[in-house]
């Protein structure tokens, strides 16, 4: 309870009774504002308050200012780690995109909100020791079950509608960063021996509260993801958060022990996220990836990244192109340089390696080089889909931003575009700038073929058509009839050069193929765009300007 303000033991020589002077005013008249009034002259005595009081007014044990450290140092490490994962654990369902992300971060802060205001209110109630143990060890056990509460309900809220997104994103972090935010306060409470020091003791632990989740966001994204799946983070951020709750619960002091049964219900959900249905074959640093056999033609493989079919592979026939849009790119490389000489190429985005397999089939002597992000892709696609037996291949494992720019200028004859974070192309791979480096390692007849997915009215393949068509004065848009009048979505290939694209031997080829496509060109490629915006690195909302099936 509240205790009274006591003298810091020094003598008391500045009271005022009625008739009588003020020591040292020479004999005039006292200063004071009524009778029984300290002197304002004279310094009021110093005063220091009793230490915080815990139940029964009893004062509070001291915390070690090491021990304090360190719990709040996990604490906010944690909340980032949960923060982190949360992304790649949504993205089978909802994707990776900058809803996946902004819904993320949103309930996180939302949830240290909540957890600062109600930790810090409770620990004014109830003696701290007594709150510490079991808010740590109930924070393991919601971080055990987070995991398996995404993964049960994912498939039904399966989609990129905001309201799904949402939910899964307070399914996966919500809960167990209230906890989590809860101790900071606790733990302040426990190290506030003096009102004096108050801002010293507060500022401490905030900046390690902030170096903890700063710590925590790089070795997460940098080390713990590439490193081990998901469900491992999550098991074993949960397993230490209930241990470091027992730890102290078990301690000699006043720390409360947490009752045996929320013990053995909290060990026992840690470990839910193991049983929990996983929907990845192979979770890479980026995506949730499995390979799938084709039932009707036995050396097909899918690849299947997050909830999306991104490659078609023939084990045995590289020519053989399942995808139409694939087969629009292929007739591109078919036709950018007469028939049998090889082809110098750029990959943007690796996917099953079809393309480059393509060319090195029915172009002997053809180089590709891949620009890939995910070098866990790239595993994948060795142990099931024979990548070692692509001859002329050579790859680069990072951001194709960085990789267009080692390239030397007027080297390549063709440019491939076909990254994707869910259905949209990664914005910084779609502007002006980027495309001017494409433009700038392509010969002066090289050509650029890039995949992008859209659905009416199509704001995003107009703006990126535009902003090609800023850079290359020749332009050109295949897609299915429907696409291109803009009564359907689907995948759109958008073929630029700086000089005269070979139109004629194109649309042969693609009619030699039989591929569902049309070709769109000068007035009905600017028709098309129809003064969009030019995407820059600047400005480039494509999570905005595309429309999704579901939300059409």
């Amino acid at each position: 309870m509240p205790q009274p303000f006591q003298s810091s033991g020094h003598a008391v020589s500045s009271l005022v009774f009625p008739g009588h002077d003020t020591p040292g005013s020479g004999g005039g008249p006292s200063r004071r504002s009524g009778p029984g009034c300290l002197n304002p002259l004279v310094s009021a005595p110093r005063t220091t308050p009793d230490p915080p009081a815990g139940e029964g007014g009893r004062p509070l044990a001291a915390l070690p200012v090491a021990l304090a450290g360190a719990i709040v140092f996990f604490a906010s490490g944690a909340v980032l780690v949960l923060e982190v994962v949360g992304l790649r654990i949504l993205a089978p369902y909802v994707g990776v995109t900058l809803q996946t992300s902004s819904a993320v971060i949103g309930m996180a802060l939302a949830a240290i909100a909540l957890g600062a205001w109600a930790g810090g209110r409770v620990a004014d109630l109830v003696d701290p020791h007594r709150l510490l143990p079991p808010t740590l060890v109930a924070a393991g056990l919601m971080a055990g079950i987070s995991l398996p509460l995404v993964r049960l309900t994912g498939p039904a809220l399966q989609g990129d509608d905001p309201v799904s997104i949402a939910i899964l994103a307070f399914l996966a972090v919500f809960a167990p960063s209230v906890s989590l935010a809860a101790v900071a306060p606790m733990v302040v409470k426990l190290q506030l021996r003096d009102l004096g020091l108050t801002g010293t003791i507060v500022g401490r632990l905030s900046g390690i509260d902030t170096l903890g989740g700063i710590i925590a966001t790089f070795v997460t994204g940098f080390v713990l993801l590439a490193a081990l799946p998901s469900s491992v983070i999550v098991v074993g951020l949960a397993a230490v958060t209930v241990l470091l709750g027992l730890g102290l619960g078990f301690t000699r002091g006043p720390w409360r022990r947490p009752p045996p049964a929320m013990v053995l219900v909290c060990l026992a959900g840690t470990m839910l996220p193991t049983l929990a249905p996983a929907p990845c074959a192979v979770e890479t640093a980026y995506h949730c990836a499995r390979v799938a056999a084709d039932p009707a033609r036995p050396a097909g493989r899918l690849l299947v990244l997050d909830n999306l079919l991104h490659s078609y592979v023939d084990l045995d026939d590289p020519t053989h192109l399942e995808f139409p849009y694939v087969q629009a790119i292929a007739s591109v490389a078919d036709v950018v340089r007469p028939a049998g000489q090889p082809v110098s190429a750029i990959h943007v985005g690796a996917g099953g390696l079809t393309l480059p397999r393509y060319l090195a089939a029915t172009r002997p002597g053809s180089n590709s080089r891949v620009l890939e992000i995910d070098a866990g892709v790239l595993a994948l696609d060795r142990e099931r889909l024979r990548l070692a037996a692509v001859p002329g291949l050579s790859i680069r494992v990072g951001d194709a931003r960085v990789g267009l720019r080692e390239e030397p200028p007027a080297g390549r004859d063709l440019v491939v575009g076909d990254a994707f974070g869910g259905l949209a192309v990664p914005w910084h791979l779609t502007t002006v700038e980027v495309v001017s480096e494409i433009a700038r390692i392509l010969r002066p007849d090289g050509v650029y073929a890039v995949n992008v997915i859209d659905f009416p009215p199509g704001g995003f393949v107009r703006a990126e058509v535009a902003t090609i068509a800023a850079v290359f004065p020749e332009v050109a848009l295949a897609a299915s009839p429907g696409a291109l009048r803009g009564a359907a979505g689907g995948n759109f290939i958008i073929v630029a050069s700086a000089a005269p694209l070979p139109l004629a031997a194109l649309g042969a080829r693609l009619a030699q193929r039989g591929t569902p496509v049309a070709v769109a060109v000068g007035v009905d490629v600017r028709r098309f765009a129809g003064g969009s915006q030019v995407l820059t690195d600047d400005h480039a909302p494509v999570d905005q300007l595309i429309t999704h099936p579901a939300r059409r």
